[in-house]
């Protein structure tokens, strides 16, 4: 048996339906559409949140609240996990690669723990408190741009 005299068991393929070629095929006239509305036009469907013209759930629910589109978000990052680093500089990128802050956070200190010694810091924010114990301790407040 060669290659070019392969063919299917019999009985599996059917043959291609011949659409809209005349009454006779008995896929003529309507082409298997049906008569007339909205699925026999080869426009598109409805949108998804059609519900054949009753009140649609996104419009019986009412809204609610607000997004700010525009805020900020910051991780927390304590006094405390600074204070267990052994370096003087803290960085945002030190941050990032102790895993206090994710890859595309902005980092914000904030004032949990107590600090021992003095520490040079930069993030993004600073909390009011952790400005002040680190500032008491002899650092340095950095922001971050």
């Amino acid at each position: 048996m060669k290659l070019g005299e392969l063919k299917p068991e019999p009985g599996a393929t059917k043959p291609r339906k011949r659409i809209g070629r005349g009454i006779g095929s008995g896929h003529g006239k309507t082409s298997c559409r049906g008569h007339g509305g909205a699925g026999q036009h080869s426009a598109p469907r409805h949108d998804a949140r059609f519900e054949g013209g009753q009140m649609p759930f996104y419009r019986r629910i009412p809204k609610r609240g607000f997004v700010n589109p525009t805020r900020k978000e910051y991780a927390a990052v304590n006094l405390s996990d600074l204070a267990e680093l052994e370096v003087p500089v803290v960085t945002v990128e030190l941050m990032r690669e102790k895993g206090l802050v994710g890859q595309r956070e902005l980092a914000k200190v904030l004032g949990g723990g107590e600090l021992g010694r003095a520490l040079s810091v930069t993030a993004h924010a600073f909390s009011k408190s952790a400005r002040e114990k680190i500032e008491k301790a002899g650092g340095k407040v950095e922001v971050a741009s």
